[in-house]
């Protein structure tokens, strides 16, 4: 007898073609979907042909992990959905953790991430000579974290990609402690038709956002490669 599998796949950013060819391929195969919510794009989960199709938002890992191992037991094909890359935030490891402790084997498949998404919104890079040459990814406090390390990590001096965070936007931007001029933008649905982007800088970009409406489902990305045209150096890849 074959090992029950359950596939996690990445759904991308929200622009529905910007899944992978083999994401897209086994949610169109599913005959059970289980998806994250309002953050994955609905023209994705309208796309599945499963007959069994599920919104995680809500449910439990014990609510969640029951379906998906009955399912593949009986030789189902099971996808779970997930926004950007699964990786990133994707609270998947104590998902993974069960269904292995009762035999099911999971397989990725990664996805684009909304950083990425965002990245190509400002038409930048995260590395560029001159400018950075690592990238932060984080996300502040709240709920399912107790502290935070956004002030230690913003005196690096280099990209910063903040998760999580645009409704604490003003008490993240209060903790940074790079210069205030340093520039900084929010990107609300990265990729998505309704996709917003303000540029500012750590002094003013919290009201920016405010004053353009903008209180969730956003990414906040510090440092200079936000205004990158006068800064950078000409790589030596291409010179």
């Amino acid at each position: 007898m074959e090992t029950p599998v359950v596939w996690f796949v990445g759904a991308g950013p929200g622009d529905p073609e910007l899944i992978t060819l083999k994401g897209n391929q086994l949610l169109v195969g599913a005959d059970v979907l289980i998806y994250a919510g309002s953050l994955v794009n609905p023209a994705l989960v309208e796309r599945s042909g499963a007959k069994v199709k599920l919104d995680s938002w809500g449910m439990s890992v014990e609510e969640m992990v029951p379906v998906m191992v009955d399912a593949a037991r009986e030789g189902k094909q099971v996808v779970r959905l997930h926004s950007g890359d699964p990786a990133l935030y994707g609270s998947i490891v104590e998902q993974i953790a069960e269904l292995e402790r009762q035999g099911v084997e999971v397989r990725i498949v990664p996805g684009v991430s909304s950083l990425f998404a965002a990245s190509a919104a400002l038409k930048t890079q995260y590395t560029l000579k001159g400018v950075s040459e690592s990238l932060i990814i984080t996300r502040p406090a709240g709920e399912t974290l107790d502290e935070d390390d956004i002030a230690r990590l913003s005196e690096a001096g280099t990209s910063m990609v903040i998760f999580l965070g645009t409704d604490k936007l003003s008490a993240i931007v209060d903790k940074l402690r790079c210069p205030r001029d340093t520039p900084a933008a929010v990107i609300y649905h990265a990729s998505w038709p309704d996709q917003k982007i303000v540029r500012g800088c750590v002094g003013d970009i919290a009201q920016k956002a405010k004053d353009a409406g903008i209180h969730k489902t956003a990414l906040i990305i510090i440092g200079g490669i936000v205004d990158p045209m006068t800064r950078y150096h000409r790589s030596v890849l291409y010179s």
